[in-house]
């Protein structure tokens, strides 16, 4: 990937289309623009010009956009030619720009990653928008504009600053240590405010807004056998995932769909009936449905007869912990029952009480996905970075009987891992890897 390359590539959505976007960027970039449009556009500002192969055949006209380097996307010279998206029309430039001088087809986030390397985003920033390129939900497309608008990397850069402090007043401490003016006292402030630091990323570690986001809230359809639960899912997945019959235990297994509620990434999972049995495989079916429970962060617990209590109190070490939903299954075949405790009566047949419990599951997982302010560590590797530093500055909080120097140095490292986060300190390895996951063309 050599910097002085200038690199080209269809940015737009797969052909044919109404308009197909092909993006260069390097120091050769006006000079192919010449080549093709005969002059070059204004800076700036969209312009409808003919597109001519080199011995002179129009090729098609459409809109073309030129930026001047730095106060572009990467950094560099970029233009943007918008024409039209026949397949013909795109093969016939893309090999026309191969073939000048300079030029190559970009690599999978070759683009990005150019504007992480000239400074005009860090690799937040740049994961970002690999997220907003992947985003399914609502909530989804929100979490990745935080990252690529730079709110958490402006949180990650504060951690670091405060580090910097720390680290700087130990360095006084221990290299004019005889002198008047550098206070002794220097050292127990240095360690009060490294302790809320590391409070505030434990607190962060704790908050589990973008694994609901990311990954989904779920929730488990569970209770005795034939109480409606295959039905229910069948009716929220809109086709049928599980078998319905009238025989008790006929779900063995866990089955699973995922829906968009209220912007929502929501996991929903059908379970085998909660029951005693001595059928081997339906047992592993049940202790299945136990495991999903307890990984829950709703349960929807089913009854066509409305004694929840008995399903509860036979089971108070499995419910007790979770947030549950007692839902009166059915309702098209009963009668209202005095005393039932349900929160939500429904019907797959009629529909009844479907949209309520749709209200309640979609406000339960905004809830407990937007529940604070707290910075959040949106990827497995923001995440590991964060928990290291905090082992790092618990390590020199704590280390109150050891040396200076090695309690700095633990606040070095600390750094040093808040600094792998936003690319300050990064491996060319993990930067390939990174980059490789985007699309071409971005």
């Amino acid at each position: 990937m050599a910097a002085a390359d200038t690199i080209f590539a269809l940015s737009s959505g797969a052909l044919p289309s109404g308009v197909a976007v092909i993006r260069l960027s390097g120091p050769a970039t006006d000079s192919a623009v010449l080549e093709l449009c005969g002059r070059l556009p204004p800076e700036r500002k969209a312009t409808l010009m003919k597109i001519r192969a080199p011995g002179g055949e129009m090729l098609d006209e459409g809109l073309v956009l030129r930026f001047v380097g730095p106060a572009s996307f990467t950094g560099e010279d970029c233009a943007e030619l918008h024409v039209h998206g026949g397949r013909a029309t795109v093969a016939g430039l893309l090999e026309i720009l191969g073939a000048l001088p300079g030029l190559r087809q970009a690599e999978a986030g070759e683009f990005t990653r150019r504007a992480f390397e000239n400074g005009r985003i860090d690799l937040v920033e740049a994961e970002g928008l690999a997220e907003l390129l992947q985003a399914q939900t609502a909530a989804q497309r929100r979490l990745a504009l935080h990252l690529a608008e730079g709110h958490l990397s402006r949180s990650y850069e504060a951690w670091m600053e405060r580090l910097s402090r720390s680290r700087a007043l130990i360095e006084a401490e221990l290299d004019f240590a005889d002198e008047s003016d550098v206070p002794g006292s220097v050292s127990e402030q240095v360690w009060k405010d490294a302790g809320a630091l590391y409070d505030e990323l434990v607190e962060a570690l704790g908050n589990r807004t973008s694994e609901i986001v990311k990954d989904g809230f779920r929730v488990a359809i569970v209770g005795p056998p034939n109480a409606g639960k295959s039905s229910l899912l069948n009716y929220l997945a809109r086709r049928d995932v599980a078998i319905v019959t009238d025989v008790a235990g006929t779900t063995r297994d866990v089955l699973t769909v995922e829906l968009d509620i209220d912007g929502m990434k929501v996991v929903i999972s059908d379970t085998a009936g909660l029951r005693k049995t001595q059928d081997p495989v339906e047992r592993i079916g049940i202790q299945r449905a136990e495991g999903v429970i307890r990984s829950a962060d709703l349960v929807l617990l089913l009854s066509d007869d409305g004694d929840f209590e008995r399903e509860i109190s036979e089971r108070r070490d499995l419910f007790a912990p979770v947030e549950m939903i007692r839902i009166s299954s059915k309702a098209d075949l009963q009668k209202p029952v005095a005393g039932v405790t349900a929160d939500i009566s429904l019907s797959v047949v009629s529909g009844a009480g479907i949209d309520s419990l749709l209200k309640h599951i979609g406000e339960r997982a905004q809830r407990l996905a937007f529940q604070g302010e707290t910075v959040t560590p949106l990827l497995i590797r923001h995440r590991n970075h964060v928990r290291d530093a905090a082992e790092h500055v618990r390590h020199a909080v704590v280390g109150e009987d050891l040396p200076l120097e090695i309690r700095a140095e633990y606040l070095r490292s600390a750094a040093t891992s808040l600094g792998q986060l936003t690319g300050r300190v990064t491996a060319d390895a993990l930067l390939g890897l990174i980059f490789s996951q985007f699309c071409i063309g971005k």
